[in-house]
């Protein structure tokens, strides 16, 4: 069985996400959305929340397992005999982060190979930290949020925030 593993904070799932869970879906047997913090980040979300609402906008997609793991993303892979990661790539900020994870997850496990998708035109400069941005200015975030979680996210994020 082909297995890959697609790991993000996912806070929140935005369109772009979203995207790329399709496309890469379509290329493997059983995909993996895992969500996993970064350390850096403070999530507004909780992992329950997180896994939730990616379980709501991918009902058309048969084939993901959603999971989250507080360890690193090449021992998950490695736990649940997945050679394949992916991972989005929108600009060059990331195209820095992405390669030197690439170089830590390479030396942790060589077995484990990237791939990096880009996102579609439309969700290129999509984030999380922008949709946080958007709601409070009270912008309308339905353009960057899959419909089925926009409520949601204006819940969570408008009281905390204004």
């Amino acid at each position: 069985m082909n297995k890959a593993v697609y790991p993000g904070t996912f806070d929140p799932l935005t369109i772009g996400h979203l995207d790329i869970i399709k496309r890469a879906a379509r290329f493997v047997d059983e995909l993996h959305v895992v969500v996993a913090d970064n350390y850096k980040k403070v999530p507004t979300f909780t992992t329950e929340e997180r896994m939730d609402m990616i379980k709501r906008v991918t009902l058309d997609v048969e084939n993901i397992v959603i999971s989250s793991t507080e360890d690193l993303v090449v021992r998950y892979a490695q736990k649940h005999d997945i050679t394949l990661m992916i991972r989005g790539l929108r600009n060059i900020p990331d195209y820095e982060n992405e390669y030197a994870l690439y170089q830590f997850n390479r030396n942790l496990n060589r077995n484990i190979e990237t791939i990096i998708l880009f996102p579609s035109s439309r969700n290129h400069f999509v984030s999380s930290s922008a949709i946080k941005e958007l709601i409070v200015h009270h912008a309308d975030i339905s353009p960057y949020v899959p419909k089925e979680i926009i409520k949601d996210v204006q819940d969570k994020l408008r009281p905390k925030l204004d």
